[in-house]
């Protein structure tokens, strides 16, 4: 992002909101529907009229109105171009197209490493805590026969299958994603940081969280969701009936994506969880890569990736009929937001997310004066 433009642009007031406490996901969703542009949020007030009608509780207007402001923004995009850390918006070409299917899927990333991995074929892989030793086995196995078949392994950094998943794809000389739980500069658990500093060297390393961000208890379901919604499947190696690592899997089952389960001794706590995902239906059961391979034969041969492309999870990109006309209006020249406004009567705030939608479905393409164009 760039610290020297005059004015600041959708993804870095994306951004800036982002960065704004008490501001979360379903914040920013509020008002992204309800402006017509972020710009209109810029050096508000809370005696404005924009303030008064925005569709927030009024601690979390109060935050937007003391901390939303260029000056804030431009601190903050240099903050982080000093620490080295990226910023993927969901506007950004880096940004996972996999992740744009999920239901809730982060409106900013984090990132320290190669970003270019988020759009590769990518299995996510769970699991115990204090695993055995066949599990820690099953894990290191299971991510070096993926490194093989050319496919990216994430997880979350945690102790346990999660380091085994980790450091086998990095035995191996593949590509493996840590999603954090935490700010993308605090290392949880402590010990895991020659492991965190490896993978940001030679895989990447991702976190929703604004940096500094410390660990609590509730914002790792959060991490989950996203591990589940970057991944082609996931692969559960022993939880126990009350696991965290299920959530991770029913995430993965809930936004269609694949669930495999490694089985375990038929009476190993540690296995109940696995067991039961298997006898529900939610979880087929693997014995080896190539099981995992059968259901991901959709993938098809590529220049960029050997044998193995950018998934087509969407062989063709859905539009709604509202899309569709909104197009229609459209031409690669572009058009402003006013003038799309008046020919196509649809109230402003709908515009504006019909607008993000189509961006996001690379549809379309902003252009400097809040234009928008077809690509």
């Amino acid at each position: 992002m760039s610290l020297e433009a005059v004015e600041l642009d959708e993804r870095e007031l994306l951004f800036g909101l982002h960065q704004v406490p008490s501001i979360g996901w379903k914040s920013i969703r509020k008002l992204v529907l309800h402006t017509r542009s972020l710009t209109e949020l810029l050096n508000m007030k809370m005696k404005d009229e924009v303030c008064i009608q925005l569709p927030l509780e009024q601690h979390r207007k109060e935050a937007l109105c003391q901390s939303f402001t260029t000056e804030f923004i431009k601190q903050r995009i240099k903050l982080y171009r000093e620490s080295g850390i990226q910023v993927v918006t969901i506007l950004d070409k880096a940004y996972p197209e996999v992740m744009k299917e999920s239901s809730e899927p982060p409106w900013v990333l984090y990132a320290r490493g190669k970003v270019e991995l988020m759009n590769m074929p990518l299995i996510a892989m769970v699991g115990a805590r204090t695993p055995t030793a066949y599990g820690r086995k099953a894990a290191e196995e299971l991510a070096a026969a993926l490194v093989k078949a050319e496919i990216g392994v994430v997880s979350g950094l945690a102790r346990g299958i999660d380091s085994c998943a980790h450091q086998g794809t990095l035995n191996a000389g593949g590509a493996t994603i840590a999603v954090l739980g935490t700010g993308i500069d605090v290392v949880y658990p402590p010990e895991n940081r020659a492991l965190y500093n490896s993978i940001s060297e030679r895989g990447l390393v991702l976190s929703e969280f604004p940096m500094g961000t410390p660990s609590k208890a509730g914002m790792f379901p959060q991490r989950n969701r996203i591990i589940a919604g970057m991944s082609l499947g996931t692969i559960v190696v022993e939880a126990a009936k009350q696991s965290g690592s299920l959530i991770t899997a029913e995430y993965a089952f809930n936004e269609n994506r694949e669930v495999f389960a490694v089985p375990g001794y038929f009476s190993s706590p540690k296995s109940q969880g696995t067991h039961e995902l298997i006898k529900n239906g939610k979880g087929r059961l693997i014995c080896s890569i190539g099981d995992i391979l059968e259901e991901l034969s959709y993938l098809k041969p590529g220049p960029v990736l050997g044998k193995h492309a950018v998934p087509a999870v969407m062989p063709e990109v859905e539009l709604t009929s509202e899309e569709r006309q909104l197009m229609e209006h459209m031409t690669i020249e572009g058009i402003t937001l006013d003038e799309l406004h008046s020919r196509s009567n649809i109230e402003f705030g709908h515009l504006h997310a019909l607008l993000l939608h189509l961006l996001i479905k690379k549809q379309i393409k902003q252009l400097p004066g809040s234009c928008y164009a077809l690509f």
